[in-house]
């Protein structure tokens, strides 16, 4: 296995360093964690001065994410979706291209020798996608430990609270037509059978108490079977997709992240910066960058685990609305967050030119880190 870097590098500066050509690949046809992640890292690293462009679906939904420094290239249809990349990056240059979600990470596997190959592990690492690449960036301590014979390099860098700018605020209660004393319970994701969404509104249903209603904002192939679980309660809504995250959790109560797997958990996030009374599941990404937070955990996949946090959090008090809480923002932060990417690219890229060069009297790179030693 590659070495490990640590979570953060003191010494990162990418605003001093080389300005690189970047290409970021993901083909979604849905905005998730994983899709605002992409847009947000491209987004930050264009606003430095680097040349970046984002490959995806033609048509796809991310590229209104996008700010007007990134390009973005849709492709109308998988079919030589390799060749296509290759072509691509040949044309424009590309020094790094950077594989989100399993159809972007296989589809590097055509990129040149020249172009270094990095992934983020949105979920985890998985030979078939990433054995051949450079580079790979966990976001949790756990990934970092399964990363079995990969031989190219990895590193540790949590999730960052994203960009978040200014969103209009809407009323929530009055759109659903939802009584003033209504308390307010959402969560925002994929709906997706991973995220545990039947778990939560089976506790719902379980243990809220009537002047509660629970919103799920979102889409994704779990919906149909939420709907169904969610029959004849009419305080449980699925309002679908909405594109103003911010906005939303706002006005909710208390924000639930009820996965059963999560490596990092965007959302989770988004609502400490809104101060928001947070139950999430003990799952792997969660567990560990929550531990030192004043947040309530569940264990994963346990409906009566997660009716108690609901139970004990929404008992009855003298006002309807729960008190805002005061989270430590600093481990999450963006500017850092992007600077460690920046920086690893460097590191792999410098990397995979010894791998390249001829060995013939090839000097031995000294690293600031080494050189600091």
């Amino acid at each position: 296995m590659g070495e490990l870097h640590p979570r953060a590098y003191a010494a990162a500066d990418p605003v001093a360093s080389h300005k690189l050509k970047i290409l970021h690949v993901l083909f979604s046809s849905r905005v998730a964690g994983s899709e605002r992640y992409c847009a947000d890292l491209a987004n930050g690293q264009a606003a430095l001065g680097h040349e970046v462009h984002v490959a995806g679906r033609y048509g796809s939904p991310i590229a209104g994410l996008l700010s007007k420094e990134v390009v973005f290239h849709g492709l109308a249809i998988p079919f030589l979706r390799g060749l296509r990349l290759r072509r691509l990056m040949d044309r424009t240059g590309i020094e790094i291209a950077h594989g989100h979600l399993s159809h972007g990470c296989k589809a590097l596997a055509a990129a040149p020798d020249s172009v270094a190959k990095i992934a983020t592990l949105h979920v985890g690492y998985k030979a078939k996608q990433h054995a051949r690449l450079d580079g790979v960036i966990c976001v949790n301590t756990a990934q970092s430990t399964r990363l079995g014979t990969f031989g190219g390099q990895s590193t540790l860098i949590s999730n960052w609270l994203p960009d978040v700018k200014s969103a209009e605020s809407f009323d929530l209660r009055a759109q659903l037509n939802l009584p003033r004393e209504t308390r307010l319970v959402g969560s925002v994701g994929r709906l997706h059978l991973s995220k545990g969404y039947d778990v939560l509104v089976s506790a719902f249903r379980q243990s809220a108490p009537d002047n509660a209603a629970l919103v799920i904002v979102g889409e994704g192939p779990h919906r149909a079977a939420l709907e169904k679980l969610a029959e004849g309660d009419s305080r449980i809504h699925l309002p679908g997709h909405c594109n103003n995250v911010p906005g939303f959790l706002r006005n909710l109560d208390l924000f639930v992240s009820p996965s059963r797997e999560e490596s990092a958990g965007l959302a989770i996030l988004e609502a400490m910066h809104e101060g928001l009374p947070i139950i999430a599941t003990a799952a792997e990404g969660p567990s560990e960058y929550l531990r030192e937070h004043p947040v309530t955990l569940a264990a994963p996949g346990s409906v009566e685990g997660l009716a108690a946090a609901l139970a004990d959090v929404l008992r009855e008090q003298p006002v309807v609305r729960l008190s805002r809480v005061g989270y430590d923002l600093a481990p999450f932060s963006r500017s850092a967050g992007i600077a460690n990417v920046l920086d690893f690219y460097s590191r792999v890229a410098r990397g995979a030119a010894v791998q390249a060069a001829p060995d013939i009297d090839q000097p031995r790179l000294i690293y600031a880190s080494e050189a600091q030693e």
